[in-house]
């Protein structure tokens, strides 16, 4: 008897791709086998991103992709899940006969009962239903001891120009108990950092009013998480731009395994347009949330987000972003242009920015970043790092890449290394020789994991440009609940 075999294409954000995750930890327990051509796969699963709209295009070709397997491969099984199907739900079962079967962003063990063969096509469901939980079968898709770990689902901030509530329901957050047993899984199955997400991972606990475990906070769920042996990076993603308790400030600041790293879409920094984006502040608190980061956390790495061309945005609101840029002189920066979702409120409003405004907004500001970049990433050389390894280079089969605490994960450039031989997932020291915008070069110091839990260097680095997450078609990792790994072709 063949085995039975499952491919599957993620996109859009990390969050996401815990949600693939899952759905590959079901296909397992199922008895599919994953394979990397979607071609050999009799199930093809697509998890979908429908934020902006260059994200549902992407989403929208990956599946006309995948279902010429259908007529063309082993396919019996076309799925669509994520956002994308969560959001236009009937219009894609519509539009899309070859698709099989459709779940939304919270049904991803609802992939158990279509491999079953029993299951309606229509499965998208309420988006506020689901909350991951460490029990529930999961497979790591990410390099060399890395892992993402989602602690809140959902939303409750009222963005103008973001439809995640839309998608994903209120804020939901996990128990500490339930994200410490999941750390504690990854860490025996040899993970080594612990990336923390959600939507708005600053109003974790907030919503925990009479759960069995109080009103969590996040301070206390970084503590907690960091001290889980086996452990060595805590990095936080999605902090929304409000002041930070002194607690996790000093986690930040001098914690060994807290990656003194923060990421924090800011969007913009004129006044009226923090206005028209309803992000409830001004410019003014986004200068003391930087400047008491700036002084309270030594060797900071400092991520944000911008959008360039929302409705309303005038020349001399973007100038305004553009001093703010210079004087902050982030580490990282991604820059967005608007896309105009119709669901928004930001939809409704006037004064809309041509496109080619946008577009030479965007150009004129990730210059202005790229500037920035290179003159952290020169200083860089000579530097001693301790860098994670993650694998061979995606570029050359005989370099290995890694990050060092600056760098999270497929977004903030790498570090190639030579000079000697390590293994993927393992930590070594690092003497930086090179450096371009965005990556680097060391020559490894020594060979294999260091033997004391050393505290983490300084993290001034490069910047980094934008990037788009593309399909996910790599080796899988099995984490079973008891925390064992296997490898999986």
């Amino acid at each position: 008897m063949s085995l039975r075999t499952v491919h599957f294409v993620s996109l859009g954000c990390p969050k996401n791709r815990v949600d693939s995750e899952v759905m590959l930890g079901v296909a397992r327990a199922a008895g599919y086998a994953h394979v990397d051509d979607a071609a050999d796969a009799e199930v093809i699963v697509v998890n979908t991103c429908g934020f902006i709209g260059e994200a549902k295009k992407e989403s929208i070709d990956a599946i006309f992709e995948m279902a010429q397997h259908k007529e063309g491969g082993r396919c019996k099984r076309l799925v669509v899940a994520g956002c994308l199907s969560q959001r236009h739900p009937e219009e894609l079962a519509r539009e899309m006969p070859e698709v099989d079967h459709f779940l939304g962003s919270s049904d991803m063990l609802k992939l158990g009962r279509v491999l079953a063969g029993d299951a309606e096509r229509m499965l998208v469901g309420n988006p506020a239903e689901w909350l991951i939980r460490a029990a529930d079968p999961r497979t790591l898709s990410t390099p060399g001891g890395s892992a993402y770990v989602k602690i809140a689902e959902g939303c409750n901030r009222t963005c103008s120009f973001c439809v995640i509530p839309d998608l994903r329901g209120g804020q939901r957050s996990r128990p500490i108990a339930d994200v410490v047993r999941e750390v504690e899984q990854l860490a025996a199955a040899g993970v080594r950092e612990i990336n923390l997400i959600s939507q708005d991972t600053i109003a974790y606990g907030r919503d925990a009013g009479g759960r069995a475990d109080g009103r969590a906070t996040l301070a206390e769920l970084v503590r907690q998480v960091a001290d889980v042996p086996g452990v060595r990076w805590v990095r936080l993603f999605y902090l929304y731009p409000e002041t930070m308790t002194d607690e996790l400030v000093e986690l930040l600041a001098g914690h060994p395994r807290v990656v003194p790293y923060v990421d924090m879409p800011l969007q913009h920094a004129a006044d009226a347009m923090l206005r028209r984006m309803r992000r409830g502040h001004g410019g003014d608190r986004l200068r003391r949330v930087v400047s008491t980061l700036r002084e309270r956390v030594p060797g900071l790495t400092f991520r944000t987000a911008f959008i360039v061309g929302h409705p309303g945005e005038t020349d001399a609101e973007f100038e305004e972003l553009c001093d703010f840029v210079r004087w902050a002189e982030f580490e990282r920066v991604g820059v967005f242009r608007y896309s105009d979702e119709e669901t928004s409120q930001s939809h409704a409003l006037p004064d809309k920015v041509p496109a080619r405004t946008a577009a030479s907004r965007y150009r004129r500001l990730m210059t202005l970043q790229r500037r920035i970049s290179h003159k952290k990433s020169a200083a860089m050389i000579g530097r001693e790092l301790e860098v994670l390894v993650e694998g061979t280079s995606d570029e050359h089969e005989y370099v290995l890449m890694g990050r060092h605490a600056g760098q999270a994960p497929e977004i903030d450039g790498q570090v190639y290394l030579s000079g000697g031989e390590v293994r993927p997932g393992e930590m070594c020291r690092v003497r930086i020789t090179q450096a371009s915008d965005y990556d680097l070069v060391g020559e490894l110091l020594d060979e294999g994991e260091p033997e004391r839990d050393a505290a983490l260097p300084p993290a001034v680095i490069a910047g980094a440009a934008p990037s788009l997450t593309a399909k996910r078609r790599v080796a899988l990792r099995v984490l079973q609940t008891d925390g064992r790994e296997r490898q999986q072709n």
